[in-house]
């Protein structure tokens, strides 16, 4: 209970309001396409170099976990994640919007968001010495399977179509080869010299999602705009909605933690796979893609479950456990300070203070989040026509913002075009993005995996034994063979109301 005897120091003066000003500032950063959370935290390192340690790193850590929230606003409002770890959130949010429902929609993200917050933020203060060991045995034989356990969720992602869902994903993984191979140092599939330097995962995901959204737009008004409907929802409704929907919050807080606790997989496969297995779980599976709450609240409660114990490895062993770990990382090199196993006996009111502030600032989201929500979905009553022109320009402005570059701003319009063509056939953009963003990861460990197995006994020893690889290889056989289940179930209930 130590961390009691510093919670007084996150509410001095300065320190709250840097904590106020890291939170609404973090929302509104993750609220913009392409401004991941990452560079949300990037861009605010220069404004700490003056600021004592403590304080240095409230703003950064309250601009991290807002901005893994706040990307939810586009997701739900305007079909354009603001983050990889946000695409599951797509998938309902936006069809909530669109049913009326963007306040309610709004409004369980920001609930399930600080409820996942607050227990991954819990894991991090008690069980962090224990979870440390832990996270230092991943190594590149166990990420790689972890890729392949996301993968799986490929094949039933927003698409009516196990095959269709393949196929997309299929091409996900091909688009995420274009470029360097960062292993053998060739270049693959480097058509033009635009693609030489690869394709960045911002300019997919916002090609992907935010180019068909507008060219829709202006083929269903041509111009004109017809303004959507939106029901006013009372949020303590929701809260009491959210707090009876424990299924989904309790699978979204244990996949967010356990996915957090491993170093470099990320929010997208923590809100991938608890909203996939939400769905499975579901008594009426057929719902998710349409509209339906649970598919929100697992998504956002695991993508804001995983940023506490994320830091786990970060705090204790100088391992950063993902990107955004990694410039936290660089913040508190900036100030003297050492991350290591006696980071809490040589800095404990930094360490402590730093903390503390993370779990105070999932209540302050929580707080801004409800605020923003009522007028944030006002947005989606704008016609359509101004819609298209302002998700044109922000889809723009996000992707030539992350790297300065002509190259990518082309290579999002070209996505772009093709995806919208494509949803004429019935695929989706989300199987892509999962095999966009999965793709390096699981190649990157496997040629990892390769070189430390060909030193040692071989490839098959190296991949296929051990607890942790086999505890891995009987999920992605469960998840594939429930997928199989659920998908043959489906078809039969279909085949039964039918006849």
């Amino acid at each position: 209970m130590e961390f009691l005897n510093y919670m007084g120091a996150v509410f001095t003066p300065f320190n709250f309001f840097v904590l106020c000003l890291g939170t609404a500032g973090g929302l509104i950063l993750g609220a913009l396409p392409g401004l991941s959370p990452t560079m949300a935290v990037a861009l605010l390192i220069p404004f700490t170099f003056h600021m004592e340690p403590a304080a240095g790193l409230i703003l950064l850590g309250a601009a991290y976990t807002a901005t893994v929230a706040g990307g939810a606003v586009s997701a739900i409002l305007l079909k354009i994640p603001g983050a990889p770890a946000n695409i599951a959130t797509v998938l309902d949010g936006h069809a909530m919007a669109r049913n009326g429902q963007a306040a309610k929609a709004l409004q369980l993200c920001f609930i399930s968001s600080g409820i996942g917050g607050v227990l991954g933020i819990f894991v991090l203060i008690f069980f962090t010495p224990i979870l440390a060991k832990w996270a230092l045995a991943f190594g590149p034989s166990h990420l790689f399977w972890m890729a392949m356990l996301g993968v799986t969720v490929i094949a039933s992602l927003g698409s009516r179509s196990a095959v269709k869902g393949l196929i997309s994903g299929c091409i996900g993984l091909w688009i995420s080869t274009i470029g360097y191979d960062q292993i053998e140092g060739v270049e693959r599939f480097t058509f033009t010299e635009h693609l030489t330097g690869g394709i960045h995962t911002i300019a997919a995901l916002v090609g992907l999602f935010a180019v068909p959204q507008v060219l829709q737009m202006i083929e269903r008004r041509g111009g004109g705009g017809e303004v959507l409907a939106m029901e006013q929802h009372p949020v303590w409704q929701t809260v009491k909605f959210v707090f009876g929907r424990i299924r989904a919050i309790s699978i979204g807080s244990i996949v967010g933690i356990i996915v957090g606790l491993i170093p470099g997989a990320g929010g997208q496969i923590a809100g991938l796979v608890s909203y996939d297995q939400t769905r499975k779980f579901s008594k009426n599976p057929d719902n998710f893609g349409k509209g339906e709450p649970d598919g929100v609240i697992a998504a956002e409660t695991a993508n804001n479950a995983m940023v506490g114990p994320s830091l786990v490895p970060l705090l204790t062993l100088s391992v950063p456990g993902s990107p955004t770990a990694a410039v936290l990382l660089g913040g508190l090199l900036i100030h003297g300070i050492f991350p290591g196993p006696d980071l809490f006996i040589d800095y404990p009111e930094v360490s402590w203070t730093f903390i503390n502030s993370l779990l105070i600032g999932q209540l302050l989201m929580v707080v801004f989040g409800l605020a923003l929500s009522r007028l944030a979905a006002k947005v989606i009553r704008l016609p359509e026509n101004y819609l298209a022109a302002t998700v044109m320009v922000l889809a723009v402005f996000g992707t030539y913002s992350v790297q300065h570059s002509y190259s990518d701003v082309l290579v999002m319009a070209t996505l772009g075009v093709g995806m919208y063509l494509f949803e004429k056939f019935g695929y989706t953009a989300a199987p892509i993005v999962l095999g966009i963003v999965l793709g390096p990861i699981a190649e990157r460990n496997f040629a990892q995996g390769r070189i430390i197995a060909n030193a040692g006994d071989g490839m098959a020893p190296y991949f296929l034994s051990g607890g942790l690889n086999l505890t891995l290889i009987a999920l992605i056989v469960l998840s594939i063979t429930s997928s199989v289940y659920f998908e043959i179930r489906s078809r039969k209930q279909k085949e039964v109301s039918h006849a």
